[in-house]
């Protein structure tokens, strides 16, 4: 499934870059491809020349060259071509968002409940919703539906952890189109998100809100967020963005996206940085799990980096592993393994302080538990035994 949402998503570009490009775009593209790559080596070069690996640090540099930096210059260069499809002012998404169409999902442990995105005061009329509890609403990215099983699993770490909604948008229509055309919806989807919320907020204070969006759902979040403010005056107490979408929300001829100020609070995990997801900081607090690498422990190929920033969360949510992944405030990885960070180590995820700020760095495991303070009985005895239907 990810191999052929990620073969769709190239072929889109190479189709933008040769109406862009009047033709030429495959030889524009293969150059711009060389000199980006030949640049990207020769910087991790220097790097490591600088800094002599150990065996372990050096067969993830090879990885990381093998396989992350050719993907990192393939994207660079989607992204110019995106830019230059934005600056042509000549955007045609295809499928328009449907405000009607749209829902939002609230899940319990027994059941799911869908009210439309324009009638969200209609969730306080069900037993199922506590409106003295907090609400927290998961925005998928692309290629991503309401029904994947990883929004079964935060549902119910969230369930597990009490005193939540948990709600999912179903927005998929408008989020599983060619990448392009979604990209350009984000805008969209994300007002009429804010519409929804700012009915929710009239019972609901912004104070509970908390909004999670992974990919191009990270985008819509930050729309939302903001269109809630200029609705209601008032500002929604956090945004998570989990690994927020990187092609077409580059700098300069750029869709906007999120960004610090959404939110009270706005917090990062970039998880695949430079290739599906944004390299630089975004948030209050960005965290970058094995720095800046776009491959993480245990994945091969950017789709499976690009997930595990949900798979990091969604760990954290679970109740006793919130301080399973603990960053420090730092300029690099290099400097956090060599122990030149200072400061305090704070939690990446569920439990990160709102008074932080800046970039944190961390190291990760390769397998579940990801977390390096992780223990596996507490995240068996977490994981498996709530959260779940009792009837």
């Amino acid at each position: 499934m990810e191999f052929h949402a990620t073969k769709k998503f190239i072929i889109t570009i190479l189709i933008l870059s040769i109406v862009v490009r009047g033709g030429s775009g495959f030889s524009v593209m293969g150059l711009d491809l060389l000199n980006s790559a030949t640049s990207i080596i020769s910087g991790v070069g220097a790097e490591l020349l600088q800094n002599f690996p150990t065996v372990s640090r050096l067969f993830s540099a090879t990885k990381q060259m093998l396989f992350g930096l050719p993907e990192q210059a393939l994207f660079k260069v989607l992204n110019q071509l995106c830019s230059l499809y934005v600056a042509s002012d000549n955007i045609d998404p295809r499928i328009t968002p449907k405000l009607n169409e749209m829902h939002l999902q609230l899940r319990t442990p027994c059941s799911n409940i869908s009210v439309p995105l324009n009638e969200t005061q209609k969730l306080l009329d069900y037993p199922e919703f506590d409106a003295t509890k907090r609400v927290v609403i998961f925005i998928t990215g692309w290629m991503s539906g309401i029904d994947a099983d990883y929004i079964e699993d935060i549902a119910r770490a969230f369930h597990c952890r009490g005193n939540y909604n948990f709600l999912a948008l179903n927005a998929s229509n408008f989020v599983q189109t060619l990448y392009t055309w979604s990209a350009f919806n984000t805008d969209a989807v994300g007002t009429y998100v804010g519409k929804g919320i700012a009915k929710l907020a009239k019972q609901i204070p912004a104070k509970k809100i908390h909004l999670i969006g992974h990919s191009l759902g990270a985008h819509i979040a930050g729309k939302a967020g903001r269109h809630f403010r200029k609705l209601t005056g008032q500002t929604l107490a956090r945004i998570t963005g989990l690994d927020p979408a990187n092609p077409c929300f580059n700098e300069g001829e750029a869709l906007s996206g999120l960004h610090r100020g959404d939110a009270v609070f706005v917090d990062v995990i970039h998880s695949n940085p430079g290739v599906l997801g944004k390299a630089q900081p975004l948030g209050d607090v960005d965290f970058y799990p094995e720095g800046l690498a776009p491959i993480k422990p245990g994945c091969v190929i950017f789709s499976c980096s690009h997930s595990r920033a949900y798979e990091y969360f969604i760990e954290t949510v679970f109740p006793g592993n919130e301080n399973n992944f603990l960053a420090k405030r730092c300029n690099s990885l290099t400097s956090y393994n060599a122990g030149q960070c200072d400061g305090l180590e704070y939690p990446m995820g569920i439990a990160t302080p709102s008074y932080i700020k800046g970039d944190y760095f961390l190291s990760v495991n390769a397998k579940d538990p990801f977390g390096k303070n992780a223990s596996r009985l507490a995240a068996d005895m977490s994981q498996y035994l709530c959260g779940r239907c009792s009837n």
